[in-house]
This record gives structure tokens, sequence and C-alpha cells, in this order.
């Protein structure tokens, strides 16, 4: 229990959100640890499958939903959000609409956030126990059975969209999410924000998969970023070509979010774009070894999915190439590419392998058959011109850097 009186504890409560701005935090709640009006929902999605085969989920039972349960002695969660969005980066928009380059999440172009929010998380601990000795917390993020969404919206950092993400008014959804677990009373941020989706769907419009449900969640069964990051097995072969380019991750339904024209840019020089992951081509992925990968990928967290799961996204990606977009040449490599990873990686790749190369045969043998075709490219769109797959616009952040 806090020794501190409740003048205490409130000032120490508004230092606490100076001191994440200053460590570079965007915003900073206090939530109670009440998360009863989310447990139907979560424990009616466990029971409907929707998680796919992350059993651990279930294992954990309660943990998730009742914070002092996981953490005793919890009586607040210090909430914060981080902008990650790379101003610098290519054009997010003209990458996803360019078959031959890989689209990978705009989350993972840089350092493992993980490892930078723990940090910080940590550092404002540190400043809390200077004036609060008798702290005790833990801090996460996105790394143990902690109901993110839910304590966020709580501590006044957004509301939970159709898509089932964090989305504030004024900036977006583009930023990670962290949480210190702690002891001390502090009073609570009590208006959190209203839904501000209203009658839009665009996010369930766009998904490429359909996974976004009408109860803000996610099938993750059909879910593209857990397909291609967290799932070990066989993609479906119907899946597959709903998943195009997108060799590790999903955007879409953040792409097309009225609010993330709002959204801000990431200051952090952590988040910042490495190997020219923004704009790199499948071929040139593909085309390195298990070494360059866990060489290039140290410190990021595509390396923690694997070389072996990377070939099986690649390998769908180059499947998905077409005559109608692709020269010849490309087709061609790409098919020389697949055909020396056959065998090499074991069962659960080849079956993508497999499948790229029977499709990509059929490409070219299509392109021999009308060899007007054999030289084209598919046409770079300025982004202010690029229409998304299905709904009537793309709401890129307007304060961009470049």
């Amino acid at each position: 229990m806090s020794d501190l009186d409740e003048t205490q504890l409130a000032n120490l409560a508004s230092q606490i959100k100076d001191w994440g701005q200053t460590l570079g935090f965007s915003d900073v709640g206090i939530s109670d640890c009440d998360l009863s009006q989310y447990e139907p929902d979560f424990f009616d999605w466990l029971e409907q499958g929707r998680h796919g085969t992350l059993d651990y989920m279930q294992r954990h039972g309660t943990l998730r939903t009742r914070p002092a349960e996981l953490v005793p002695g919890t009586v607040r969660i210090i909430s914060v959000r981080i902008n990650y969005f790379d101003a610098n980066a290519y054009n997010a928009l003209q990458q996803l609409h360019q078959p031959e380059k890989a689209y990978i999440s705009r989350y993972a172009l840089g350092k493992d956030y993980h490892k930078v929010l723990r940090k910080r998380l940590q550092k404002l601990a540190k400043k809390i126990a200077e004036y609060a000795p008798q702290l005790q917390f833990r801090a996460f993020t996105d790394s143990a059975p902690v109901l993110e969404q839910a304590i966020a919206a709580k501590a006044g950092l957004g509301f939970i969209g159709k898509n089932s993400l964090i989305i504030h008014p004024r900036a977006g959804s583009w930023f990670f999410l962290g949480e210190l677990y702690i002891n001390l009373p502090l009073p609570v941020d009590t208006t959190p924000l209203p839904s501000g989706c209203g009658p839009c769907t665009a996010c369930l419009d766009e998904c490429p998969t359909q996974a976004i449900l009408p109860n803000n969640q996610i099938d993750a069964r059909r879910c593209i970023s857990y397909l291609t990051i967290e799932y070990d097995g066989v993609i479906e072969e119907a899946l597959r070509p709903l998943i195009g380019n997108r060799i590790y991750g999903c955007d879409d339904c953040q792409l097309v979010c009225p609010w993330n024209r709002f959204a801000a840019y990431s200051q952090e020089g952590d988040f910042t774009h490495r190997h020219l992951l923004d704009k790199i081509s499948l071929l040139e992925l593909f085309n390195w070894d298990e070494h360059t990968f866990l060489n290039n990928f140290e410190g990021s967290p595509i390396r923690r999915i694997g070389y072996a799961k990377w070939t099986r996204n690649l390998a769908i990606a180059l499947g998905n190439l077409n005559q109608k977009t692709t020269p010849k040449s490309t087709l061609t490599q790409a098919l020389n590419a697949v055909n020396t990873k056959i065998n090499t990686l074991g069962a659960m790749v080849d079956a993508h392998l497999n499948w790229a190369q029977q499709r990509l045969n059929e490409q070219l043998q299509t392109t021999d058959a009308q060899s007007a075709l054999t030289n084209i490219g598919i046409e770079v769109l300025a982004p202010q011109d690029i229409q998304p797959f299905k709904v009537r616009k793309y709401h890129y952040p307007k304060n961009r850097g470049k």
C-alpha cells in the first residue's frame, strides 16, 4: 500500500505524464484494473477459435483480463503510446501497389519495438521510484497476457476501432502501446474517448482476406498479419492469392482509416527503415540466404519468424506475380529462384514453393501465348492517384515529412 496521500498521488500522476512526454511517449494515461466489461467478448473470441493456433491465449485463462492475477499487488496501469510511422520511408501505397515489390508492415521497418518500449518504460519506472521508493512494477509491450487495447482505451489513449486497433481522433493508429503495472493507487483518467468509427466500414471492406468481424474483433485464422508472422504451418491455398505481395504483416485497415490522415510521424531514430525494406523487391529478398537473413534482421522484429517462414511468405508473393503486371523476364527470374529452394527447407516451405512454381509456369505459358505483353511493367502512380483495392479512398497522414 502507498504511503503517499491523495495530493501527493495526484502530483505524481501529473509528473508521470510529463516524464513520459520527456521520454518520447506520444501520450500517457492511467487506468484501474477492472477489465470486466471486456472479459465476455474476449472469452467468446477464444471459444469461437478465432485465435487460430495461439494456444497460449487459452492457457493463460483470466491472467489477460485480470491484471492483479498476472502481477499480484497491481492496482493501477500506466498506459503509453509511441508513434512509429517513418515519414522518410518510401510511400507505403506505392510499395503495396507494385506486385514485384515486397510489402512489409510499417511497424517492422526499423528496430524491434519490444526492446525500445521496454527500455523506455523501465526509465519511466525509475523516475517514479525516485519519488515513490515503495513502487513495485512490471513493464509490458505486446509481450505477455495483457489486454492492451482495453487498457489503453480505459486510460484515454483512444477508442477501440472496428479493426480492433486503438485509434485516437487526433493521432490515428500508427503507434505502439506499452504498459506499467504498478502498486500505487494513482488517480485514474476517467474520461475514455467515445467510439469514433460511426457507420464507416472501410477497414472491414478493404481487408484482403475479410478477417475483420463486425464486433471489433479479428479472426486470426484469416488475418494476413497472423498468417505471415504467427502461423507456422501451410497457409490455405484459397488465402494465398489474397495475400498479394504482403510478406510480413498487413496495414490495409490502417491505410483506409479516415482517422489516420491525422496521424503523427515518429520522432524515434530506432523506427527508421533499414536495409531499404521500405522499397525492396521480392526477388532481392528471396535471394538472401539464411546467413544474410539473420545478419540483416539482427535487432528486428522480423528475425523471430525464422528463415523458413520468411521463405514461405516470399514464395506466396512470387506465386502471385502475373503476366498482366510483370515482365516475362521477371517471371522467369522468379521461377528460377523458386526452383533453387525446393527441397531445401522442409515440407512446409515446399508446399508453397511448389505452388509458386506451378503458378509462375502458368503465367509464363500465358505470356508466351501473348508475346505483346512480354515487356510490360506496372505503372508507378503518384500516391494521390492510387486507389484502394476495394473502398473509395486512402487516408495517408498529411503531415508527411517529404
